[in-house]
């Protein structure tokens, strides 16, 4: 992948961050992807009281991208501060609903990781098992 396009990613990451609703976990992350027409959107976790209701910043990034009719991603970043945020298991899964193996780039202030869908997700449930 071309290292202007991971760049990018990662600073749309980082500005998506600024903008967490994370009174609980005090724990801000961005995320944003990329579509295979070039296009990249950025979502930013929000927690609610209910924490059922909190929603991961790689899903709010997805669920844009979709919302406006772009199903196909074919690259992730997310990024916090201080820390690699790796994606959760959910975040995980519905990757795997908008992408076969796209890379994930993992991104903080002090480093940067990279990795396949299929390696942070072996053996995924897939739509078209049923």
């Amino acid at each position: 992948m071309d290292e202007n396009i991971i760049d990018s990613l990662i600073e749309a990451a980082k500005e998506a961050a600024k903008y967490a609703y994370v009174p609980y976990s005090s724990f801000p992350v961005g995320a944003a992807v990329l579509t295979d027409d070039g296009k990249i959107f950025s979502g930013t976790n929000i927690e609610n009281a209910s924490f059922g209701g909190t929603v991961c910043a790689e899903r709010v990034a997805i669920f844009k991208a979709v919302s406006e009719g772009h199903t196909a991603i074919t690259a992730l970043a997310v990024y916090n501060e201080n820390t690699l945020p790796y994606p959760c298991g959910i975040c995980r899964q519905v990757m795997t609903e908008f992408s076969d193996d796209m890379p994930i780039i993992v991104a903080s202030d002090y480093s940067v990781k990279k990795h396949r869908l299929s390696e942070l997700m072996p053996c995924a449930f897939k739509g078209d098992i049923l």
